[in-house]
């Protein structure tokens, strides 16, 4: 349920800080402040944020991810993201996930649960604008909703030799994450997937000077 996705949440959350992580969260309001479900669109960096988002944004509304399917039957973490009604994709076959997202998306967002997408196809440490394609605005338009820009620097948690997503912890790296203002999706949604973009080169910009 959500209480308890929200508790492992902000137990994980708490954990990373007890072993030396800090973590500074902006953009806050943004999310308080809404008065629909929305489209938080942000590059995608590393296990973190999908595993500490949930205590941030779930406070001020009902939330799920874009996922691999393959996540859905990941050991431990599946069982929590199956019960979180995400919307699956392969990563296999562009046409058929642009029509799954439309669909179900809209679906998630009709129903008042807004929906976290990482457009990259994969995580990486670095920010490519080429790689960053326009699938969470077009899911916006197609319901109506706005979309949230959300830039992510969660480097600290590193890649693991053996398997990806258990790395190291670096506490000596200082993990960010930042909310944008909402933004109306308007004609084709390209100019809005633009200033996303900047607004995550603005931020990663700040961040690593």
């Amino acid at each position: 349920g959500d209480e308890e996705w929200f508790g492992s949440s902000l137990a994980i959350l708490r954990a990373l800080e007890d072993v030396g992580l800090h973590l500074e969260a902006a953009g806050m309001e943004h999310l308080r402040d809404l008065s629909s479900p929305c489209v938080i669109v942000g590059n995608h960096m590393s296990m973190l944020e999908t595993l500490v988002l949930p205590c941030l944004v779930r406070p001020h509304m009902p939330v799920t991810f874009v996922v691999k399917d393959s996540l859905l039957t990941y050991p431990v973490f599946g069982h929590v993201m199956r019960s979180r009604h995400p919307v699956a994709v392969t990563r296999t076959s562009p046409r058929e996930d642009f029509a799954t997202v439309m669909k179900e998306g809209k679906d998630r967002l009709d129903r008042g649960i807004s929906v976290i997408v990482f457009p990259q196809t994969t995580r990486t440490a670095s920010f490519h604008p080429s790689d960053f394609n326009t699938i969470g605005v077009k899911l916006a338009r197609r319901a109506g909703v706005p979309v949230v820009p959300l830039a992510l620097l969660t480097d600290a948690w590193c890649n693991g030799l053996f398997l990806k997503d258990l790395g190291k912890i670096d506490v000596d790296r200082t993990v960010h994450l930042a909310f944008g203002a909402p933004l109306t999706v308007e004609g084709n949604g390209n100019g809005t997937n633009q200033a996303v973009i900047r607004f995550i080169e603005d931020r990663m910009s700040a961040w690593r000077p």
